[in-house]
């Protein structure tokens, strides 16, 4: 009976249309038999992920925040030295900076892509600013370029925050690994899911690497740079004077049934991100003629891999509809309702507290407040594409509606 209800939720989960029809089943379940097991995932993992974004060292972590967690603390900031974090954007990206006893300092973003800019930046910068973090918010690539001058010019680390964007493209190039530092998150939501969490970084700086996996690797005395796999005699670990640790970290470590979901995920990767722009082409195609739904686009060369389709929405100001009315009349008509854009991250009550205890002055960003109460994020993680085309069709009916409804006025 149980060998039957086994194999009736394997066949559920390797359908053609199921989250992990690939041999991410199968990897599990090597893991699970751990007197046979065939491959040690993660570091399978990392050498994977370091060959495809052509990179020396990948250092698999537990979630993209604790991924950013170990990118600032491989800085070695001092107290109160600057780290410029994108207004919009996720709480994280200032939780990692505080974390390291730095100051968060958030620079404003471009109403049409929602990201951070080279001039946005260029206004936060002080002799104290010793970072960037920047965001590839929904999955479209940062204009990184002219921000890497600056950063150049005035001895400031990158790091990347990629959670939200995978193996996208900036002017023909795999965009996310132009900084010092990178990172990916494997939540279950994001393009490649590791089942429940997980994350990655990527650096081609042999001293940050080693940083990294000890931060990550609770400080480990033989982690290097390039291999989480780093044996030693029994002889040696079962001796009593034995140093275990070198190094104050945290157990930031990936744990082997969540890589082997990874890797099952990534053999399968292009046919993932393809489907969520084939998704997100699918709502863009019905809101081409519509002037209160503007999608979000950059001025860079780019290709967006759309975590989520994000536009923003203007039918307050045009037909005097609240956002709220318009999610309202979208789900009413069947729709699966969307996603609202994050607050600001220095309006989130954590951050205003942790402002008011330091005493730092009030922060005001006027693109990234005006936007974020504009942002709509249709999902792109239907793995039905019909289901995709049903709500675009929904989402096309209802802008009839509302013009009609606006010119009848």
């Amino acid at each position: 009976m149980k060998i039957n209800k086994i194999n009736k939720k394997i066949n559920s989960i390797k359908k053609k249309e199921s989250k992990f029809p690939n041999n991410e089943i199968e990897y599990v379940l090597d893991v699970l038999d751990t007197e046979n097991k065939k491959k040690a995932y993660v570091y399978e993992l990392e050498k994977k992920i370091s060959k495809l974004f052509n990179v020396k060292y990948a250092i698999a972590c537990n979630s993209g925040t604790s991924g950013l967690h170990a990118c600032v603390a491989a800085l070695n900031l001092k107290h109160n030295d600057e780290v410029i974090v994108p207004s919009l954007a996720v709480v994280m990206d200032a939780y990692a900076v505080i974390h390291c006893g730095a100051k968060p300092v958030f620079a404003d973003v471009d109403t049409n892509s929602m990201l951070v800019t080279a001039e946005t930046i260029k206004r936060k910068i002080t002799k104290k600013t010793k970072a960037i973090i920047l965001v590839s918010l929904q999955g479209l690539p940062v204009d990184i370029d002219p921000i890497i001058k600056i950063a150049k010019k005035n001895k400031i680390k990158i790091i990347e925050d990629n959670a939200q964007e995978f193996f996208g493209k900036y002017k023909n190039k795999v965009s996310g690994v132009a900084g010092d530092m990178s990172i990916w998150s494997f939540e279950n939501k994001k393009h490649l899911s590791g089942a429940t969490e997980g994350g990655i970084i990527t650096t081609n700086n042999k001293n940050y690497a080693k940083k990294l996996r000890k931060f990550c690797g609770i400080g480990y005395i033989n982690l290097k740079s390039d291999s989480n796999i780093n044996p030693l005699p029994l002889s040696k670990i079962q001796d009593p004077n034995y140093l275990r640790f070198d190094f104050i970290g945290l157990n930031y470590r990936m744990p082997e049934i969540v890589g082997a979901v990874c890797l099952g995920q990534l053999e399968n990767f292009r046919k993932i991100v393809s489907r969520r722009i084939k998704v997100a082409n699918i709502f863009n195609k019905e809101i081409k003629k519509c002037e209160w739904l503007i999608p979000q686009k950059a001025n860079h060369s780019y290709k967006h891999t759309y975590y989520s389709f994000a536009v923003r929405y203007l039918g307050k100001e045009k037909l005097g509809r609240s956002w709220k009315q318009f999610y309202n009349d979208y789900t009413t008509m069947g729709g699966d309702g969307f996603y609202a854009g994050c607050y600001p991250i220095y309006k989130e009550p954590s951050i205003l507290n942790y402002f008011k205890r330091k005493k730092y002055k009030q922060v005001f960003c006027k693109n990234a407040e005006m936007v974020q109460q504009q942002i709509i994020q249709f999902k792109t993680n239907y793995r039905n594409l019909e289901d995709a085309k049903k709500n675009a069709n929904i989402l096309s009916k209802l802008i009839i509606k509302y013009n009609n409804s606006y010119n009848e006025k």
